[in-house]
């Protein structure tokens, strides 16, 4: 079975993450079939080694869904192979898919199968056994002409709004609704400078003088947010061909934060914080991710993302600074750490690989979270990169991979895994 023939078989199992036994399950069956040795922890890890492994390839096997996912209907177009109404869950299928394909080929051969890493690399983080083979391969890149040696640091913000209510004079009551933009990742397509839902949705109240009732916003913590919705008072008619407003009748509360939310995301600054020109890198970046409540409180929660750990500082104090103006409480957590770029011997051979197929293959860092900067501490002087292939548009329903980039990857792979035997 190919590559793509394995990509398209784990996509008919749902994998959402928080929600992957079936295909946890599934790859566990997998391995044990292909000769290895299997251990599943806790987290939800596939641990597999096949005879005197050298080699360790690594993914992870959750997906953000979005639109009808987990229920998922390919297409090939032009191409590529896509979703309809649905992300795609190439990031990381394919890499899953390459690495069942090696465990059915070869007899020396270390995998790992991460789970949650889409939620804060919970897998990996928690992952607490020793990789016994002295070569890293993760599978989670994007672009089939780089191989990653470093990655950003990454930390979710929470910061935490009253949802008490107070009485005011009657008012009408309307649903303003902003649906179905881009959305995107919010590591890796920061610089596209993308629209955000929430952040569209709350400047539109906030100039027609909006009191909030409720509010809610985004999809996952690193995705940049395709929906936002909000039941507001408004003394005049809501108009605008740019929302979906429903008048909802006269209501006579709302949030006594109001102001403070709407304050909050309207001076929030969305995007990219630092650029580095002499790399053609982001450096530092923040993205509002996600905004609800619960029965407490109201909490808007952004992801920061950092080349170093001091950048992820920085932006964090500032944005401690922006809560404590509007005496607000902050949280922090789910922090991973930069992985600083090293050229290693292995990083040259994988790159030489690449570039039989892609000339212009080079070796840099990736302005978003990898496992394998977290993963490279299990082995010992263990040496780590990244590959993959060309992905666009990852966290959405646009998700689209390149067919012909998946067999030239897996070839790398073939060749790579080879070489280690």
């Amino acid at each position: 079975m190919s590559v793509i023939e394995n990509f398209k078989q784990i996509s008919k199992i749902p994998h959402c993450s928080h929600d992957t036994a079936q295909l946890r399950e599934f790859l566990r069956e997998f391995c044990i079939d292909a000769g290895a040795s299997v251990n599943v922890d806790e987290w939800g890890n596939i641990h597999a080694i096949k005879g005197s492994a050298k080699i360790c390839l690594q993914s992870h096997y959750d997906m953000v869904c979005i639109g009808q996912a987990p229920e998922i209907c390919m297409y090939e177009k032009d191409g590529f192979l896509m979703a309809k109404n649905s992300s795609l869950g190439a990031d990381n299928g394919i890499g899953v898919a390459m690495m069942m394909d090696a465990l059915k080929n070869y007899e020396n051969i270390e995998c790992l199968f991460t789970n949650d890493e889409e939620v804060g690399l919970i897998g990996a983080n928690n992952f607490n056994s020793k990789l016994v083979s002295k070569y890293l391969l993760n599978l989670d890149s994007e672009s089939d002409d780089e191989v990653i040696i470093g990655c950003a640091a990454g930390m979710d913000i929470c910061v935490n709004f009253s949802n008490k209510t107070q009485k005011t004079s009657p008012k009408n009551a309307f649903l303003v609704e902003i649906l179905d933009l881009v959305g995107g990742h919010s590591g890796v397509q920061i610089h596209q400078n993308l629209p955000n839902a929430i952040k569209i949705l709350a400047k539109f109240l906030a100039q027609n003088n909006c009191e909030i009732v409720k509010i809610w916003g985004g999809e996952r913590s690193n995705s940049i947010p395709a929906n936002a919705r909000a039941v507001v008072l408004c003394e005049k008619e809501l108009k605008s061909s740019d929302f979906k407003i429903t008048n909802l009748g006269i209501k006579d509360e709302f949030l006594k934060d109001s102001d403070k939310i709407l304050s909050f995301i309207n001076s929030f600054h969305q995007g990219i914080r630092k650029y580095d020109t002499s790399l053609n890198i982001v450096l530092d970046s923040i993205n509002l991710s996600l905004i609800n409540s619960d029965e407490d409180e109201i909490r808007a929660i952004m992801f920061a993302r950092s080349m170093s750990d001091e950048g992820l500082d920085e932006i964090c104090f500032e944005i401690q600074s922006l809560a404590r103006a509007l005496s607000c409480k902050i949280d922090f957590s789910d922090r991973s750490f930069a992985w600083k770029p090293e050229i290693s011997e292995f990083a040259k051979s994988v790159c030489d690989e690449l570039r039989a197929y892609n000339p212009d293959a080079k070796i840099t860092a990736v302005h978003a979270g990898l496992e394998c900067g977290v993963l490279k501490n299990c082995g010992e002087n263990m040496q780590v990169c990244s590959i993959g292939p060309n992905i666009y548009a990852p966290h959405s329903v646009s998700e689209k991979v390149e067919i012909k980039s998946v067999h030239m990857i897996a070839g790398v792979v073939d060749k790579i895994v080879k070489k280690y035997q």
